[in-house]
């Protein structure tokens, strides 16, 4: 398997989901060890939920899979860029494509993106 080094932030590095094709940033997250080999042998991207503090397989409630497309590895070991062919059209736990759907304007936060799904649907009511 492909070290990385986990060590410097206490064994979680930033993982960068980025749309294979157009290039839009989709999200950030985090991955362990264990994350990483599991995309790795998966080919479906999985993350450690920091709130929820476990594995995630990205989609396994919303069916919002990210399968994996490319995989680059910054300089210093500690920070992958995953390019991903994302699922069902939404990356965003609140409905939206990406993440990164609020736009700073004239010193507060404006919605700039196209929700995809309701996540009371998807989800039902959320803590």
């Amino acid at each position: 398997m492909i070290e990385l080094d986990f060590e410097k932030a206490g064994g979680l590095i930033p993982a960068i989901a980025q749309d294979h094709r157009t290039g839009e940033v989709l999200m950030l997250a985090f991955i362990n060890r264990e994350s990483w080999g599991l995309t790795l042998s998966t080919g479906i991207v999985h993350y450690w939920s920091r709130s929820r503090n476990k594995l995630w397989k990205k989609g396994e409630s919303s069916g919002n899979v990210q399968m994996v497309k490319e995989i680059r590895v910054d300089c210093d070991n500690d920070c992958v860029l995953l390019k991903i062919e994302q699922i069902g059209g939404a990356a965003c736990h609140t409905g939206f494509r990406s993440c990164f759907y609020r736009v700073v304007k004239n010193g507060s936060l404006e919605e700039d993106g196209v929700k995809v799904f309701d996540p009371e649907t998807v989800y039902g009511e959320r803590k």
